[in-house]
């Protein structure tokens, strides 16, 4: 099949396929996070510590995505965004969703199952994103193809940075994302209540995890 005859998969679709795949992956790291337990138990100063530091990646996360939105709201299907956090690292908001996920996965007191989280949100992403990649040089081409080659898919090189004096900011999306990232806080409750089913001995602990 020809590059002219080869379906094209929209970035809509693509987004669809993430979160699906994000939703089987953290529902898995739950079910792990039920039967596990941190060292030192539920209320020991390694659970709380851990615990501390997730809530800070969290909004961290939040802070993050919401500032790239800033930027690519709306954008990515038109242009090439190429300023400001996007001028660093081609996919900015997938590295603020790393952060996030360590985050979740650290409300369960073990930065084993944080970093569970953070490579599980790594292979959805990764895959995802070569979708969207191949999208985006079909699109734009060698304006695309310059872009990847002086920009890093993921980590960030300072030393990139480029910002743009004004920006057009559409609120709606801006909302959207806010709305989005502030689902990484529901990972709270949900583990409080599994800290508090295994106190009790509702949930069978079958390992403990630093």
């Amino acid at each position: 099949m020809t590059a002219a005859h080869r379906p094209t998969l929209d970035l809509s679709m693509v987004q669809k396929i993430r979160k699906a795949a994000v939703l089987t992956a953290l529902l898995s790291l739950v079910g792990l996070a039920l039967v596990t337990q941190s060292i030192g138990g539920v209320d020991g100063e390694w659970h709380e510590h851990v615990e501390a530091a997730g809530f800070a990646a969290i909004i961290l996360a939040i802070v993050g995505r919401a500032w790239c939105s800033l930027y690519i709201g709306g954008r990515k299907k038109s242009e090439i965004v190429d300023r400001g956090p996007y001028s660093i690292s081609r996919n900015p908001l997938y590295v603020f969703s790393y952060i996030g996920a360590f985050g979740i996965g650290a409300q369960s007191g073990s930065v084993t199952i944080g970093l569970g989280f953070v490579l599980a949100a790594m292979a959805v992403f990764y895959l995802t994103v070569r979708r969207e990649e191949a999208f985006l040089e079909r699109e734009f081409g060698a304006v695309y193809t310059a872009y990847t080659a002086r920009t890093p898919r993921f980590w960030p090189r300072f030393s990139l940075w480029r910002d743009e004096e004004q920006l057009t900011i559409r609120p709606a999306l801006f909302v959207t994302t806010i709305r989005d990232g502030l689902m990484f806080l529901a990972a709270i409750p949900v583990f409080e209540l599994i800290d508090a089913g295994q106190a009790a001995h509702w949930l069978h602990v079958v390992a403990r995890l630093p």
